[in-house]
């Protein structure tokens, strides 16, 4: 069983990076590259984590955050913002909004993977052994 990952990220090169560092792992990634279509696939897939850029179209990522956790389903849904809007306070509204996570852009490709997983809970990680 593959971890079910959705990104929803406006920008089509961090999202390609993202994706690709993802499946090259094996897991099940899911795109949506605005907070409507983010809180509709987080709706319509019940992913396993969701990473969350917060500059997006339409709503920002905190209103998806906040969006996401009214679903019951999803209340449990680790959520990790991934975004370069690091200005003071960015990181505590992030939380507040119902973020269970936190990394900044630029990613370090090397290390991602390994901080994505420190947020998924541990008993589905040795459920699917990745």
């Amino acid at each position: 069983m593959k971890t079910k990952v959705l990104i929803i990220e406006d920008n089509e090169k961090n999202m390609y990076m993202l994706s690709f560092l993802l499946r090259s792992e094996n897991y099940e990634v899911i795109e949506a590259f605005s907070g409507i279509e983010g809180i509709n696939a987080a709706i319509n897939n019940e992913p396993d984590i969701i990473l969350l850029d917060i500059q997006l179209p339409e709503m920002n990522g905190y209103t998806v955050a906040i969006k996401i956790r009214e679903n019951e389903k999803l209340k449990k849904t680790p959520i990790v913002v991934v975004t370069s809007y690091a200005m003071p306070g960015d990181k505590e509204k992030a939380f507040e909004s119902g973020a269970t996570g936190y990394i900044e852009k630029p990613i370090n490709p090397d290390t991602f993977i390994l901080q994505m997983k420190s947020f998924l809970p541990h008993e589905l990680l040795l459920k699917i052994g990745n």
